[in-house]
């Protein structure tokens, strides 16, 4: 198992696992029509950003610390018919897939129990690890709302490390048009003083030259300076989550044998054009790790599926 040192590295990493947001989050669970009017309300007061912006692609994001929360959304477009977009996003296991994309989710393992869809994500560190060393967090999934023109779908913790606890995860997604889809994936969570311990410690070390995507003012090159900290951290992995599951989308063209490695490539390839923030392995350490974690989730799953576990 780690040491505490390690878990505590890797989990400032992946509390962009846990995470989420959105200024309307709240107040839309359990009223879809709600929910659905504030993210059209968010697309047509950011079209312009979602046509300009730094990403060089439709995608933009928000973030702020309030409170004990930190909060994240991002907002995009997927150029797939919504349908699609439901169909595949509905479904529990297909998260599994999804999640496992980002490198410090070690595997990922989904199972219905009395009628709740319970999904564990085995955390860990940027390198290879087996499924005993990494940290399981169990998942609630819900469709909390699948309607002609607007899917809302929640993932939840109720504890997390280092205290922290309301974890959520959020995807939602309306129709743009026949082909393209407004997409919405957030983090929160709340016990944010338990976490910024830890975090004081791993940003005036190893974190503090990791940047996040806002940009809070210019250097004396004026070159932009972006947020760090538990902040940057946060934007990072809300990123990096969006980013799998456009790969996830993105390789459903593909032969179903060969989805996983387009998945993995691309997943590469997308998050590499952000250097400066989320550059943090090589491309063949990347692959070949993540195949190795591949074959590990289809074990867990397999032992799930026989009733052994």
């Amino acid at each position: 198992m780690h040491t505490n040192k390690n878990i505590t590295i890797f989990f400032l990493f992946m509390f962009a696992a846990a995470i989420h947001f959105s200024a309307g989050f709240a107040s839309a669970v359990g009223k879809p029509r709600q929910g659905e009017d504030i993210l059209l309300g968010a697309y047509h007061r950011n079209m312009a950003r979602l046509e300009a912006n730094s990403f060089g692609l439709p995608l933009f994001l928000d973030s702020l610390e309030r409170g004990d929360q930190v909060l994240v959304d991002v907002y995009g477009i997927f150029d797939y018919p919504f349908s699609s977009v439901v169909n595949m996003l509905k479904v529990p296991a297909n998260w599994c897939d999804i999640v496992s994309l980002h490198l410090n989710v070690k595997a990922c393992t989904y199972r219905e129990l009395s009628g709740a869809w319970l999904l564990t994500f085995y955390f860990g560190r940027k390198v290879y690890q087996p499924p005993e060393d990494t940290r399981p967090v169990v998942y609630h999934f819900r469709n909390v709302a699948q309607q002609q023109g607007y899917l809302d779908i929640i993932l939840s913790a109720a504890e997390g490390p280092f205290g922290t606890k309301d974890h959520r995860m959020r995807f939602e997604a309306l129709p743009l048009d026949q082909g393209r889809t407004f997409v919405h994936v957030s983090y929160a969570y709340s016990g944010l003083a338990a976490l910024r311990l830890a975090t004081e410690v791993y940003f005036a070390t190893l974190g503090r030259d990791k940047a996040g995507f806002t940009v809070k003012g210019t250097d004396s090159k004026c070159k932009p300076v972006y947020i760090s900290g538990p902040r940057g951290s946060i934007e990072r992995n809300a990123v990096r989550y969006y980013f799998a599951i456009k790969s996830f989308m993105n390789a459903l063209r593909y032969p179903e044998e060969s989805r996983f490695n387009m998945r993995i490539n691309e997943w590469y390839d997308l998050t590499s054009r952000y250097r400066i923030q989320l550059f943090e392995l090589d491309k063949e350490d990347y692959l070949t790790f993540k195949t190795k974690e591949h074959k590990n989730q289809v074990m867990l799953q397999r032992v799930i599926g026989a009733g052994l576990q």
